[in-house]
């Protein structure tokens, strides 16, 4: 298989606060993040609002630099200095399909503009057809060329915005949240578009979501991120099958079931999400984890295991 991205111990700290007689603190938004991504493949990045993914993408698609870790995509260490050479490799698709999309412009000036700034060589003729072959190959119909963004319903909107994200024909897709803001009948259209493209086109995913329904129609593989931390990682099967962190299970015990007698008992989370300016001693979950004893409370546990999951007393 041909690897497209390989993340080692990525992480992203901020410092914030801080004044005339007090220090900044640190918010350590990411930490230790480790992955890889094939071409044709999807890794699912799942968690609760805090814990990660955003900030996870960012760095992905150089947005951000990490503060520390290494990141190669495509066969190339990312560094500041090659950011402009390799962000034609990786795209990204956002939640908002309406706030990505600039409204004054036409279909076609949005998905040619990466063009324009990219390919300053492209004839305006090549990029036409270009952008034409784009709206064909999403879905949508030619008229759709002239017209304008807020013409369109929110999965057209969305289709748009993917076709976009391809004219620069990237190896990676990072999808932020793609389907969360659609309707739930639109949102299996656009997942299999997306899962078609993928197979025509041999795209890797870096698919972020807190659907877990979603995600188990998609991935390949599914990273759990809590606090800024990956704290499970498998394939779907795997993770779906037999989650053997706590918070991981808590989670699928929380997705909708379309069985109509569901034998899952669901587990409710005692306690809040602790702050990410200060997080606990030893396992960060432990404040919320009914299995929690004093080890975990006094030392952090890391991956562990043939199917790796940051616990000390894993489930399964």
């Amino acid at each position: 298989m041909n690897t497209v991205v390989t993340a080692q111990n990525l992480a992203r700290h901020y410092e914030v606060g801080g004044g005339l007689f007090s220090k900044p603190s640190v918010v350590k938004a990411l930490s230790e993040a480790s992955f890889t991504i094939e071409a044709g493949k999807t890794l699912a990045v799942v968690g609760e609002s805090g814990c990660g993914k955003s900030t996870l993408a960012r760095l992905v698609t150089m947005i951000e630099e990490p503060t520390a870790g290494t990141l190669n995509i495509a066969g190339k260490d990312v560094t500041p200095d090659n950011w402009d050479t390799l962000r034609d490799t990786v795209q990204i698709v956002f939640q908002d399909p309406y706030g990505s999309l600039n409204l004054r412009h036409r279909v076609g000036a949005i998905l040619e503009e990466p063009l324009k700034i990219n390919r300053p060589d492209m004839s305006a003729k090549e990029r036409q057809a270009k952008a034409r072959e784009m709206i064909e190959l999403v879905g949508l119909r030619p008229e759709h060329y002239d017209r304008f963004p807020h013409m369109f319903s929110g999965g057209q909107r969305q289709r748009i915005a993917v076709a976009r994200a391809l004219m620069l024909e990237p190896k990676l897709l990072v999808l932020d949240e793609p389907v969360s803001a659609l309707d739930l009948s639109i949102q299996s259209q656009v997942l299999n578009l997306l899962l078609d493209l993928q197979e025509r086109l041999d795209l890797a995913y870096l698919f972020i979501s807190h659907d877990l329904s979603v995600v188990r129609h998609v991935a390949d593989d599914v990273v759990v991120m809590y606090l800024g931390r990956p704290v499970e990682f498998g394939s779907k099967e795997a993770v779906f099958g037999n989650p053997r962190h706590p918070y991981t299970k808590a989670l699928l015990s929380a997705t909708p079931s379309t069985e109509p007698n569901p034998e899952k008992k669901r587990i409710k989370l005692e306690g809040e999400l602790p702050s990410p300016l200060n997080i606990p001693d030893g396992c960060p979950f432990a404040p919320r984890c009914w299995k929690a004893k004093s080890k975990c409370r006094e030392q952090r546990p890391d991956l562990m295991g043939e199917h790796p999951a940051a616990c000390w007393y894993p489930e399964g």
